[in-house]
């Protein structure tokens, strides 16, 4: 065989491989926001003895929380959290980390509805895990297009129990997601922590109606700073109506409470201002 066509093809499929394996592991986002493996993830549960957001957040608002397990998308179930007393509340998606529906998410879902939200926090994998490894598989197992109909499907739920407003919130995948179910779907508003972004201005079109909030950290290896400063300024140039904080010393994951990257004051005042920007947003 001609020596040419041996290199040809040696080199077709070395860079196929690397480009699937890069896709595999989350490193191409292909226009839409994806979860990038990084080191800086940790254990999804507090240790014994530690506080937990759940702790620190929960009961804030002073609106008492009533929540449930449902089915919201075919036999998927999401968890339910919304004000105990009857009444017209808007209503916020929730998207969890790559650690999947779990009790902290819960937990947030409730401190959220304590401040007068409908909210639902949704299950894009199935299950839940502690392993990255394991996490890692399920990023990058995830069905884009079946994610962004299982989001919707949440949007639906939450208008049909008077949700004149929806927003969207996510932390780290949860994230990417928040601001990927903002690009299929009009939203009211959506919140976005440490999430892998979309920087391409044509890209972000869609949201030109949308209000963005952003919660970064300066120190985070995974969604790198320089990204974050794209994102804001193609909103900038889209007209998009943002607010971008960039947090100093802090790194990725700041705002879960179960490892060494957590930043209780930081958490705290990210919150707040989440509280804020959904009270500007979506109850007036």
């Amino acid at each position: 065989m001609d020596r040419k066509y041996v290199s040809f093809g040696y080199w077709a499929a070395l860079i196929l491989t690397v480009i699937i394996f890069a896709a595999a592991a989350g490193w191409l986002a292909w226009g839409v926001p994806v979860y990038a493996p990084g080191t800086e993830h940790i254990v999804p549960m507090a240790k014994p003895g530690q506080p937990t957001n759940r702790e620190m957040l929960s009961g804030a608002g002073g609106v008492g929380v009533a929540s449930q397990d449902v089915a919201y998308y075919g036999s998927v179930i999401g968890f339910y959290a919304h004000p105990d007393k009857p009444g017209r509340y808007p209503g916020v998606v929730m998207m969890h980390e790559w650690w999947g529906l779990n009790d902290n998410i819960k937990g947030m879902a409730r401190a959220l509805a304590s401040n007068g939200y409908q909210v639902l926090a949704v299950d894009l994998f199935g299950k839940t895990t502690a392993s990255s490894e394991d996490a890692a598989k399920l990023v990058a197992g995830l069905d884009q297009a079946k994610a962004d109909a299982n989001m919707e499907a949440a949007v639906s739920f939450l208008r049909g129990r008077g949700a004149t407003k929806v927003a969207s919130l996510g932390w780290c995948f949860g994230g990417g997601q928040s601001l990927q179910l903002a690009l299929v779907e009009p939203l009211d508003a959506v919140v976005i922590y440490y999430g892998f972004l979309v920087t391409d201005e044509k890209a972000l079109e869609p949201l030109k109606g949308e209000p963005v909030l952003g919660i970064f950290g300066d120190k985070d290896q995974a969604v790198h700073v320089e990204d974050v400063r794209k994102f804001a300024a193609a909103l900038d140039k889209l007209g998009v109506d943002n607010e971008i904080h960039i947090y100093p010393n802090v790194g990725h994951a700041f705002a879960n409470p179960s490892g060494p990257t957590y930043a209780p004051n930081e958490t705290k005042d990210a919150w707040q201002k989440t509280l804020d920007f959904l009270a500007k947003k979506i109850k007036q």
